[in-house]
């Protein structure tokens, strides 16, 4: 797989496309946590810009279910390391 794209959540991708330690960068945009509604414009046939358009996605990160779910996995990972800065970061929260 070297030189190829993946589209999507990376962390779905990771878990079902790639094998463990086979990632060497991973880009993510927009930034993280801009606070903002990020929208998909549509055009119109003829392709005149058209005053339809839908949330592709929200910006704007807070702590919920699935984030209570994610953090008792990354804690259940072998990369203590991993685990050792994700809990301290949260008792500094």
């Amino acid at each position: 797989m070297i030189r190829q794209l993946f589209y999507g959540d990376n962390l779905h991708v990771l878990r079902e496309s790639l094998p463990d330690e086979h990632v060497d960068l991973i880009y993510l945009d927009p930034p993280f946590n801009s606070k903002r509604d990020y929208n998909i414009l549509f055009k119109s046939p003829k392709g005149e810009p058209a005053n339809a358009q839908i949330t592709a996605f929200k910006d704007s990160w807070h702590w919920g279910d699935q984030t209570a779910r994610e953090l008792n996995e990354i804690t259940k990972q072998p990369n203590t390391q991993v685990t050792a800065m994700v809990t301290a970061m949260l008792n500094l929260l």
